[in-house]
């Protein structure tokens, strides 16, 4: 069956794709079987090496549950001061006044184009040598402060484009009923322009968990990732098996975090349909313009 979007596949097509989709898993099945003989002749499963994470709640209480703690901690923390500031810079950048548009474009544009983890440098450096921060905290510090500063920018320019997809209409009509252009930003186009922008905002939030594992590997920043590199060489050759149970970890991380930004995307587009509002005949003659509501009495 054709549509306005595609046309419907033929009997050719079909067989194609059918073709396509058996090619794919068998090279699929045979890379999964390749790493498991490669891991199977290097002895990387042997029990001995997965035993501690299934045996012993040592390896969970002294290395892994501390890592996802200060994990944890760094990208809350950067997601509560990424978040509104990004929303200001992107609203920012849509201001009709020059002075107020132009420094926040530079700003995005600046820390947009620098990689965090040079962001992370220069905040340890900065914390190092204009701060009374101990050497303990710097590190968080660092990671939380690049960060903040890279996926704020990011964060801007999914805000204003989100607020730029909406209709022209919806600025019109406020400006109809006469809200000033901050209530026109807070009121109409904000809230809309909210379950658009989630995916978006979503992935990046998942892209500040992932990316506090940087911290981990270049600011000696005790995270999961670095609590299992040194896990693994207190118990030995099981470098395999402690990165694939922190990798475990991050997916299910991410994924209840994807999970529930579905949830809330689906509440918010059932309480936009649900929300909506009659008007009786009694109060569209009260909203009708006077000359007009008179004639309607008349019959005219």
């Amino acid at each position: 069956m054709s549509s306005l979007l595609y046309d419907a596949q033929g009997p050719r097509a079909k067989r194609r794709n059918v073709l396509f989709t058996a090619i794919f898993l068998a090279a699929l099945a045979a890379v999964l079987w390749w790493v498991y003989i490669t891991l199977k002749d290097n002895g990387q499963l042997e029990w001995v090496l997965w035993e501690p994470f299934f045996t012993s709640s040592e390896p969970w209480s002294t290395y892994i549950w501390p890592g996802l703690q200060n994990t944890l901690k760094a990208a809350v923390l950067a997601v509560i001061i990424a978040l509104p500031l990004g929303a200001v810079l992107g609203i920012a950048r849509l201001s009709e006044h020059a002075w107020i548009r132009v420094p926040a474009g530079a700003v995005v544009e600046f820390f947009r184009a620098i990689p965090v983890l040079i962001l992370m440098i220069f905040g340890l450096a900065l914390f190092a040598e204009y701060t009374n921060v101990s050497s303990d905290d710097r590190p968080l510090y660092a990671v939380v402060t690049g960060l903040v500063l890279y996926n704020a920018s990011v964060l801007a320019e999914i805000v204003r484009a989100g607020i730029l997809s909406l209709p022209k209409g919806q600025s019109e009509a406020a400006m109809a009923i006469g809200l000033r252009k901050n209530q026109e930003m807070r009121l109409v186009l904000l809230p809309q322009a909210v379950t658009a922008m989630l995916p978006a905002i979503v992935s990046q939030l998942v892209v500040i968990v992932k990316d506090t594992a940087l911290g981990g590997a270049i600011l000696t920043f005790p995270e999961l990732l670095a609590s299992a590199s040194t896990m693994s060489g207190y118990y030995g050759a099981n470098t395999i098996a402690s990165f694939t149970v922190v990798a475990v970890i991050f997916i299910a991380l991410n994924f209840a975090l994807t999970s529930f930004a579905s949830w809330l995307e689906r509440r918010l587009r059932q309480a936009k349909k649900s929300t909506g509002a009659v008007v009786g005949a009694d109060a569209a003659e009260e909203l009708a313009v006077p000359g007009e509501h008179e004639d309607v009495k008349k019959g005219h």
